[in-house]
């Protein structure tokens, strides 16, 4: 007795291969980084307006997500090969603006609240920030990488989202503490790490 042809079974694509499919097509689309750092900052607005009225829940995922839009335009840039020069520079721009505007908003916050020391401690907080990000700047226009430090900018968006959503267990004052801790001491350890490196250098070649 013949047995009945079997039908063969339509082969599965690997992972591999429809995470491959999913990124031409997404690289082939109309989307640029450019596009994502602008919806990230658009979302940090948001979180800044929703921290400002202390919806701290709706605000710390509106920053969360916005946060991550940071991270993701630099990947995208490069796996696209869409990044340019402005781009890069819109980009870094942004992130400075996005993490001043949502601590003004909790730094307002502090002062209706009576909380002076909490809200000089984002005064504080905001000028480490902007120090970390200058000292780098600096230092890689010297010719030195500076990449060290405890509290890069994705250390201060965890810390940051942290206690926004959790603003209500009273969490928020805490998280900013920390966050001007940690920002000061990364720019010391930036400057002291360019110093070492620039005397280094500096160094004739039969020293070294």
């Amino acid at each position: 007795m013949a047995t009945p042809a079997q039908t063969p079974r339509p082969r599965r694509r690997e992972p591999g291969v429809r995470r491959d499919a999913m990124r031409n097509r997404l690289i082939e689309s109309r989307l640029t980084p450019n596009a994502i750092s602008l919806t990230g900052f658009a979302l940090n607005v948001v979180a800044a307006a929703l921290v400002w009225q202390e919806l701290y829940i709706w605000g710390g995922i509106a920053f969360i997500v916005g946060s991550v839009c940071d991270t993701l335009d630099g990947r995208y840039s490069r796996m696209s090969g869409k990044g340019t020069q402005f781009g890069a520079f819109l980009d870094s721009t942004l992130d400075r603006i996005e993490e001043g505007i949502v601590l003004t908003a909790i730094a307002y916050v502090f002062a209706k609240d009576g909380n002076e020391l909490a809200a000089a401690a984002v005064v504080l907080a905001v000028l480490a920030s902007l120090m970390v990000s200058y000292t780098r700047a600096r230092a890689e226009a010297l010719g030195v990488e500076c990449k060290v430090g405890i509290a890069n900018r994705a250390v201060r968006v965890v810390i940051l989202s942290a206690g926004i959503v959790f603003a209500d267990l009273d969490l928020l004052a805490p998280a900013v503490y920390v966050l001007a801790g940690l920002g000061t001491i990364t720019v010391l350890q930036r400057i002291l790490h360019v110093r070492k490196e620039l005397t280094r250098l500096a160094q004739p070649a039969s020293d070294l």
